[in-house]
């Protein structure tokens, strides 16, 4: 089952997590981690949009290849998390996809912490995508 769980993160990747929310509060943004790991059958899912099911192409990577997919001892590892920024708008938190500004800080604060960000990707721009590499 989808998790949006820091402690569901690899655990060399769950303080960057944190400090990495922290950096953008600091810096006046607000941001959701929606997104941890996910199983196998789930990243599927996710990958037929856009091919064999409706809808727009939200992932590259079938299940078992996606950095959201890792396991440690059969237990969810996840080496990325998605998160998105947020404002309030009428007294409820509200995400916000298309401010280009907000997401290239947050790609900032990424790198500034030793994290990578699909918003680098040259092919399949993933804006939401923030991820590891050891």
């Amino acid at each position: 089952m989808a998790s949006r769980k820091i402690e569901d993160l690899h655990p060399t990747l769950q303080p960057l997590a944190r400090q990495f929310v922290q950096l953008c509060k600091k810096d006046g943004i607000d941001v959701l981690i929606y997104m941890t790991w996910r199983s196998n059958a789930e990243q599927d899912d996710l990958f037929a949009l856009g091919r064999t099911k409706p809808g727009k192409k939200v992932t590259m990577l079938p299940g078992g290849r996606s950095d959201h997919n890792h396991t440690v001892n059969n237990k969810p590892a996840s080496l990325a998390f998605d998160a998105v920024p947020q404002r309030l708008v009428d007294g409820r938190k509200v995400a916000i996809w298309n401010d280009p500004a907000l997401w290239a800080r947050m790609g900032e604060i990424a790198a500034e912490i030793g994290l990578s960000w699909g918003g680098n990707y040259k092919k399949f721009v993933d804006r939401p995508h923030f991820y590891l590499r050891f």
